[in-house]
């Protein structure tokens, strides 16, 4: 699986894990040319959510990228895992 966007992998992986409707690619997929962290957090459904801002040349999807440091049990397989949105293509 690769999360591209404007063009650039973000992510690659084949170890990637499906849950609720959303494809999550181990942290260490992430490319971190393009993928930097960001200070967002919000509460959601299996817990804490942090973001990470998707960076292309010079142009930036804020928060485009999300993850559950420690998410509740039902969610427990995506833990360490990142999940994409806001444009972000998964193929």
């Amino acid at each position: 699986m690769r999360a591209v966007w404007n063009g650039a992998v973000v992510a690659e992986s084949d170890a990637c894990v499906v849950f609720q409707g959303a494809i999550y690619f181990p942290r260490a997929a992430l490319n971190p040319k393009f993928v930097k962290p960001s200070v967002s957090q919000t509460i959601r459904e299996h817990g804490m959510a942090r973001f990470f801002d998707v960076v292309v040349d010079t142009e930036a999807n804020k928060d485009a990228a999300w993850y559950y440091p420690d998410p509740a049990p039902e969610a427990a397989a995506v833990k360490g895992m990142v999940a994409f949105w806001k444009g972000v293509k998964t193929e």
